[in-house]
């Protein structure tokens, strides 16, 4: 397994506050790495500075050997690293196709016009969405708002995928979809940073997990010794139950 992302020593302070301290860590290609940590403990910070929303204030982030620690997020983007939200962000005006459009538009390999609008429908059938391909966002159910969401993602033909806990909310039988959806992502030659808050899903998915608590990573490994750390444990449940 090669090193796609190498992230060292990267820092990110809020003021007075260090939201990411210190924190290393590698991904290599192909894999599915659980990001994982209680409330405020920096997880989306992360991804925030590995699609370039923020600039670290100390530290690296190489993908595929190349510096992109501080640079515009659509040039990160163009380069192959793509993400969700916590909270789906579509354009509201626009239909399902259109919304995968811009997706086309500005990825790693630009596409328009009959090839783009092809390609649309191609993903909007590979995330289960092909029925929804001329409504509105709005109305969508919420899994399939998240569906949408992960296809404007793929337009972007990233190499890095990096989810937001896209499987939060969904109920047993959505998050069973939901899961065997990511797990064909990963057989496509994506890799996924996920972070996520389903231990059902972090079991199901990852090869392995790191955790971070008031921004620095606690524990790292496969996610059955991860989750049994006794400062993991501490770090979600408290003292009284580590």
């Amino acid at each position: 397994m090669s090193g796609l992302l190498e992230v060292e020593s990267l820092t990110r302070r809020f003021g007075g506050l260090v939201a990411v301290d210190g924190l290393s860590f590698s991904v290599g290609a192909g894999e599915i790495m659980g990001l994982l940590g209680p409330n405020g403990s920096g997880k989306t910070t992360v991804l925030n500075l590995l699609s370039g929303a923020l600039r670290p204030d100390l530290g690296s982030i190489a993908l595929r050997g190349q510096a992109i620690a501080g640079m515009p997020a659509h040039r990160i983007a163009r380069l192959g690293v793509a993400r969700t939200f916590q909270i789906v962000r579509p354009l509201a005006s626009f239909t399902c196709h259109d919304n995968v459009l811009t997706g086309l538009a500005f990825g790693k390999r630009r596409a328009w016009g009959t090839q783009a609008r092809a390609d649309a429908d191609t993903l909007l059938d590979r995330v289960g969405l092909a029925r929804a391909r001329d409504a509105l966002p709005g109305a969508l159910t919420y899994i399939d708002q998240k569906r949408l969401e992960l296809a404007r993602a793929l337009a972007l033909q990233p190499d890095l995928l990096l989810l937001d806990e896209w499987l939060a909310g969904l109920n047993p039988t959505e998050l069973e979809q939901g899961i065997a959806l990511i797990q064909s992502l990963r057989g496509q030659g994506i890799t996924i940073l996920l972070v996520e808050h389903v231990m059902d899903a972090i079991r199901s998915l990852c090869d392995r997990c790191l955790v971070m608590n008031t921004g620095r990573l606690i524990a790292s490994g496969l996610p059955g010794e991860v989750l049994a750390h006794p400062e993991v444990v501490r770090a979600y449940l408290g003292d009284d139950d580590a």
